[in-house]
């Protein structure tokens, strides 16, 4: 179905090319899944499938790829769209008309598809994707995730015979994460579907995948069964860096597999006591943010009712809640900038302790006043980006900040978030995840007290979350509060001390990480699930007390 027969791509303003040297066969209905850290040319190997590279980015495609016969040198993408569908990074890129039910119809419409045969598919499709309720609404008015749900239904109503899913899940919750991939495990089993999928949340993902095409980073493309690849490679998720410490061979790809290779580790481990993933908080932490009553409408719509919430100096805290529960809109409200229809907000205006200095309420202050209060970081970060290149706007962020002479530069941030990121290139020409790492740079800068991520660990890689947490952990070390509100599970275990849960723009949970999470099986993290009922939530965990527990085999998966 798809073939890459010596296949190297290079881009004019750059000394190595970013693929080189791509054999790659991928049969009809199967399911590949695209690994590789930030940047290093995912993106490429996925556009190069329906003839955006290079037809739309430029640069150079030397030897040949064809799809379905057609070879992509010589058919545009407009030429492959009845073969080839593609769901970006970002859904608004891709959208052209203003409401969810007409999105859904317009590709059919291209493709000159029967009215009757339209209907039928939109409304199959606003079942399977949970948006039945939003078919009327306008696409600007929802949600990151709703608006990932809709690209994808827009895609999945013209029947293609492959598919290229660039971060298809990046925003969207637990149950609608899984909704959607086995919809698409659906259309490879049922309909004979290719798909080619890139994500960097593999832990939801990689028990679907018939094979793994590896992407190291120095333009070679390596493939193979995922526990093969996975066995060897850089980049692997929570369920595979847990069989690794454990020793097992072969490597469980799922839940399941997993629990049951992990009996008697967990006989062994039963007297064992999990270390703390995080320090405990000082308890004497000032209160950072008090929001009171916070309530915020569309329409007469309310999004969030009544919220109330108290943010604590050096406390890290996720915020979490399934797509249009009033997450982001929260998180507006707190900083300032969005709408609030009633309740308050107070932030303390003094010394790094909190001082004696009256709070304030952002809303009241000017910009610049209101972002060393507190930051955001949206769930689009290049609204954040106008400036030609990235040399530009780190400058912009060091001189908005007043960054001195021992402050920290907004470019040693992005060195630490995503390095490599040559100065000269234009932020648009960026990838997802280093377009993030750029605005979490810019935002950062100005060290605000309070700082409110929107999905942050969208496009990011598991080393570049690594890297946020180690930055956040200084951050709340400073005596600061940060806010996170994310899908991303596994990430909360790691980097939380708390979890608040919204549903319908209410709190419905609040509480310390380890109560939260473990409580729900949508929200526990897969080291959970595998040990439970142990209190082990992340790998790292595990690995302090292994010595002590050697895996059930006898083997020393440390020699």
């Amino acid at each position: 179905m798809i073939t890459f027969d010596q296949v190297r791509v290079q881009y004019e303003d750059t000394s190595e090319p970013v693929l080189r040297d791509v054999d790659l066969t991928v049969e009809e209905g199967e399911l590949c899944l695209v690994v590789g850290h930030t940047g290093v040319g995912k993106s490429t190997l996925l556009g190069a499938v329906n003839g955006l590279v290079p037809h739309f980015t430029g640069g150079t495609l030397y030897g040949r790829v064809t799809v379905d016969g057609r070879d992509t040198a010589h058919h545009p993408p407009r030429e492959l769209a009845d073969v080839v569908g593609v769901v970006g990074q970002d859904p608004l890129d891709g959208f052209v008309t203003d409401t969810v039910e007409e999105e859904l119809a317009y590709a059919m419409e291209q493709l000159a598809v029967a009215p009757a045969t339209m209907r039928k598919r939109v409304e199959e499709t606003l079942d399977l994707l949970g948006l039945a309720d939003l078919r009327h609404r306008a696409l600007h008015e929802l949600s990151g995730g709703q608006q990932q749900r809709v690209a994808i239904g827009s895609v999945l109503t013209a029947h293609p015979r492959v598919l290229v899913l660039d971060e298809p899940t990046s925003a969207l919750d637990p149950t609608a994460a899984e909704e959607v991939l086995a919809a698409i495990t659906r259309l490879v089993h049922d309909l004979g579907v290719t798909v080619l999928l890139a994500e960097h949340r593999l832990e939801r993902v990689v028990q679907y995948a018939d094979r793994v095409i590896h992407l190291p980073g120095d333009g070679r493309v390596v493939s193979g069964p995922p526990a093969e690849i996975f066995r060897t490679s850089s980049i692997a998720p929570p369920i595979v860096e847990l069989g690794r410490a454990a020793g097992w061979s072969p490597l469980p790809l799922s839940i399941r597999d997993a629990r049951r290779a992990a009996a008697p580790l967990r006989a062994r481990l039963a007297d064992r006591v999990a270390p703390p993933v995080r320090p405990a908080p000082a308890a004497d932490r000032p209160v950072l943010l008090r929001a009171r009553g916070v309530t915020v409408t569309y329409h007469g719509v309310p999004a969030v009712r009544e919220v109330g919430l108290a943010l604590h100096g050096g406390e890290v805290t996720a915020l979490m809640g399934r797509n249009g529960s009033g997450k982001s809109s929260l998180l507006w409200a707190l900083q300032g900038s969005g709408p609030r229809k009633a309740g308050t907000v107070a932030v303390a205006a003094g010394g790094d302790g909190g001082g004696a200095a009256k709070p304030r309420d952002p809303k009241d202050l000017s910009a610049a006043a209101a972002r060393r209060l507190v930051g955001l970081v949206p769930q689009t970060p290049t609204d954040l980006l106008y400036l030609e290149s990235v040399e530009q706007e780190l400058d912009q962020a060091d001189s908005e900040s007043e960054v001195g002479g021992d402050g920290v530069r907004a470019r040693a941030i992005l060195d630490r978030l995503a390095p490599g990121i040559d100065g000269t290139t234009h932020p648009r020409d960026l990838s997802e995840g280093q377009k993030l790492a750029l605005v979490l740079a810019i935002q950062l800068t100005a060290a605000p007290r309070v700082l409110l991520l929107d999905e942050p660990t969208r496009g990011l890689d598991y080393r570049a979350k690594g890297e946020l947490i180690r930055i956040v952990d200084d951050l709340a070390a400073q005596g600061r509060a940060v806010v996170i509100s994310t899908h991303d599970v596994e990430f909360v275990a790691r980097a939380a001390d708390r979890v608040v849960v919204m549903a319908e723009g209410d709190v419905v949970a609040d509480g310390p990480t380890t109560e939260v999470i473990v409580a729900s099986p949508v929200f526990a993290p897969q080291t959970a699930k595998i040990l439970a009922p142990l209190p082990f939530l992340t790998v790292d965990q595990l690995a302090a007390v292994l010595p002590a527990a050697p895996p059930a085999d006898g083997t020393d998966p440390h020699a």
